[in-house]
């Protein structure tokens, strides 16, 4: 019996340690609690988190599934009549997320993890760290488009090297000053056909491989676990402390990015 406990664990485990792969569940658990609060920030948890003790293709492999299935959940919360909703509203940003996630897919054993961590952790941690200084940093609708198209489109490149296309689409919906559970919904949806474009993509990439798609198969289980955590704590969560949460979220994860890089 405990032979045979011990070869599932093996075969779950991606190659990890088993205390590594006991650290990966409980950083899944921890990101699944953030993501039902305030709708993001779990990819970014994850790739930062597992970057020290996994190497940044496996990383990468691991959150694929936990973050799809959390986005079901996520996008559906409210029903189908509202994802759909937000799918027309939506639409230009969805689309161009799309095409980029398959386009930057193809780059990700290519393109220097620190340089892609460094990027993405300096643009978040100063747009963040801004709008908690007290600078309103809203677009002008006749902007707004424009924005819509460029901010989805830097959200796709970067989503397909590294999982992580949540924070230009956030800056977007902050900007735009959407309420919060618009902003959480419309995530939601744009997160889960990112994820599917994701998981296809990296099945074609070689990244998800017999090894790693177990490992991101087991961390489902945690990742499910802590969303219904997490939602119960958003429900508690009026819209200025919501858009306050989001933003320290947007700064510590964005300087952990950084730091990342540095190490790297």
């Amino acid at each position: 019996m405990d032979q045979a406990i011990g070869q599932l664990l093996a075969g779950l485990s991606g190659g990890l340690s088993p205390a590594a792969f006991a650290a990966a569940v409980g950083i899944t658990l921890v990101s699944g609690v953030v993501k039902g609060a305030i709708g993001f920030a779990m990819p970014l948890i994850m790739i930062s988190a597992f970057s020290a003790i996994m190497p940044p293709h496996v990383a990468l492999a691991a959150l694929i599934l936990p973050t799809l299935v959390t986005n079901v959940q996520q996008a559906l919360r409210q029903g189908v009549g509202a994802a759909w909703d937000s799918v027309v509203t939506y639409r230009r940003m969805i689309l161009m997320l799309i095409v980029f996630i398959l386009v930057s897919a193809q780059f990700v054993l290519v393109i220097p993890a620190w340089l892609m961590l460094g990027v993405l952790g300096i643009s978040v941690t100063v747009f963040a760290a801004v709008q908690l200084a007290g600078r309103e940093l809203r677009l002008q609708l006749r902007h707004r488009r424009g924005a819509e198209y460029g901010l989805s489109i830097l959200g796709g490149l970067y989503g397909g090297i590294s999982g992580v296309w949540g924070p230009p689409l956030i800056v977007y919906l902050v900007s735009i000053g959407a309420e919060k559970r618009e902003m959480v919904r419309v995530l939601g949806v744009t997160f889960l056909i990112g994820s599917v474009v994701l998981l296809l993509a990296h099945l074609r990439s070689g990244v998800l491989n017999a090894t790693t798609l177990p490992l991101s198969a087991a961390m489902m289980l945690p990742a499910l676990l802590g969303m219904w955590l997490g939602f119960r704590l958003q429900d508690r969560l009026d819209q200025r402390r919501f858009r306050w949460w989001t933003l320290v979220m947007l700064t510590l994860t964005g300087a952990n990015l950084i730091r990342q890089a540095l190490m790297a």
